[in-house]
């Protein structure tokens, strides 16, 4: 929608979240609240013609949304939504269609802001409001409407009378406006409330006066309304977001087993035919292949995972990627960019850090692999470390294809171990290993007979 322009005003302080954060910056559905509403409006406007209103910790919010590419402008002292839509004149372009949205209002739909603006394109309203019909509406701002159904004002529930405090139609303070128009008129709005604000809302009074007209179009689901005010609020959205994540991932093909118990982002993919079991979460921007199965309680954060792996429960993934058919777990974890090729295994209580298993390799209990390559069909023994780390620097482990390393064994970095090499069990490997060698670093056992019962005799005495 080349025409389209919108403000999303997010200057405010949220006093009732309680927080030292930017109400906005607080996090839904895994992202920042005021990243979803970037995301709403790029849906509908490109970033040149998207302005964000920024004042309490501006540089913050400015800093979350500056990989969308997207305009701020400082409201420096906050008057009201009608100043702080005011503050982004320079900004916007004064042509065409524009729409307000708001930084604490995440939840709204891309569908429902292009049915607003489609409804605005296709009439001669100067402006067109977007309403919810609530069965209770109890504090909100009514919908005034005309015999015809034009908004003829809105009216805040402290000076509603009765008849109007009647009414069930309520305004949400989202508006799709005649930039011309609106700016044109925007400078008549006044202080004269007992907040001593400019309140936005004044332009519909505005406009009307001036003889143009103001439609209202009445939202499908007034959840998408929800603001944020409180943390009980940001737990409650939260949870539609989840909701909403959850049922598409669902009709995308994917099978999650007691579904309100799996935490998944918004940007979480997962293929058709995998199993998701409880307690899982799934965070950032973590893909899953077809056929997989995710285990209880295991949490994969910005993963790529391929297709027909299997995790087991309570394995912990962050920043790295699995290939097709892989097996991990229990209880395993990878981080800081490993990566797991095809058919490898990584068992019960293994850690890797920058490590890669090449496909076939085997590392099946009780590891730390830390700034290694594990070459193909590689068997990494039970208890076997690598000492990357001489407390100044981190140092690489080279383990080749079809090595065999036996339990227990220390590999202290920097160090190879060639094709097809063997390390003895509960070596400590500090030099080259040549391939087809075999490794043995340990001292030699000494068995002194007797000594238990002298001992004991010792100690008696």
């Amino acid at each position: 929608m080349i025409n389209v322009s919108v403000v999303i005003l997010a200057a405010g302080f949220g006093t009732r979240m309680k927080s030292n954060t930017a109400k906005v910056l607080h996090r839904a559905g895994g992202l920042t609240l005021v990243e979803h509403v970037a995301r709403t409006a790029l849906a509908v406007a490109p970033p040149e013609r998207v302005v964000a209103v920024v004042g309490h910790q501006s540089e913050a919010v400015a800093s979350a949304l500056r990989p969308y590419g997207v305009k701020t402008a400082l409201q420096a002292v906050p008057q009201g939504t009608g100043q702080a839509l005011l503050c982004a004149k320079d900004s916007a372009p004064a042509e065409g269609l524009l729409v307000v949205l708001y930084g604490d209002v995440p939840f709204l739909a891309r569908e429902t802001v292009e049915r607003l603006i489609a409804q605005q394109a296709a009439g001669d309203a100067a402006a067109t409001v977007l309403t919810a019909v609530l069965d209770d509406p109890a504090a909100y701002g009514r919908i005034v409407r005309g015999p015809e159904g034009d908004v003829l004002g809105i009216v805040e529930f402290k000076a509603a009378s009765l008849e109007q405090r009647a009414i069930r139609e309520i305004n949400s303070g989202i508006y799709c406006f005649r930039a011309g128009l609106l700016w044109q008129h925007i400078g008549e709005i006044t202080t004269n409330n007992p907040a001593g604000e400019y309140y936005l809302t004044d332009m519909v009074e505005i406009l009307r006066s001036h003889g143009h007209r103001v439609e209202g179009q009445v939202m499908a689901d007034p959840r998408e309304l929800l603001g944020i005010n409180t943390r009980v609020e940001l737990a409650a959205i939260d949870s539609l977001f989840r909701e909403r994540k959850a049922n598409q991932l669902m009709l995308d093909g994917a099978t999650l087993e007691r579904p309100e118990t799996i935490v998944a982002d918004v940007d979480v993919r997962i293929g058709p035919d995998s199993i998701i079991e409880s307690g899982v979460r799934l965070l950032g921007s973590t893909v899953i292949g077809a056929n997989c199965r995710i285990g209880a309680g295991s949490v994969l954060t910005n993963c790529r995972i391929g297709d027909g792996v299997a995790i087991a429960p309570y394995t912990v993934i962050d920043d790295s990627s699995v290939g097709d058919n892989a097996k991990l777990g229990p209880f395993s974890r990878l981080r800081m960019n490993s990566v797991v090729e095809a058919n490898a295994h990584i068992g019960n209580f293994v850690e890797l850090k920058k490590t890669t298993m090449h496909s076939g390799a085997k590392a099946n209990h009780l590891a730390y692999l830390g700034d290694s390559s594990i070459g193909e069909k590689t068997n990494i023994g039970a208890g076997t470390i690598t000492c990357n780390y001489d407390g100044a620097a981190k140092h690489p482990t080279q383990i080749g294809s079809g090595v065999f390393v036996g339990s227990n064994s220390t590999l202290v970095a920097p160090v190879t171990l060639e094709d097809g090499s063997y390390v003895a069990a509960a070596s400590i490997v500090t030099e080259t290993v040549p391939a087809g060698a075999l490794a043995i670093g340990r001292g030699r056992q000494v068995n002194k007979p007797g000594w238990v019962a002298k001992r004991k005799k010792d100690s008696a005495s």
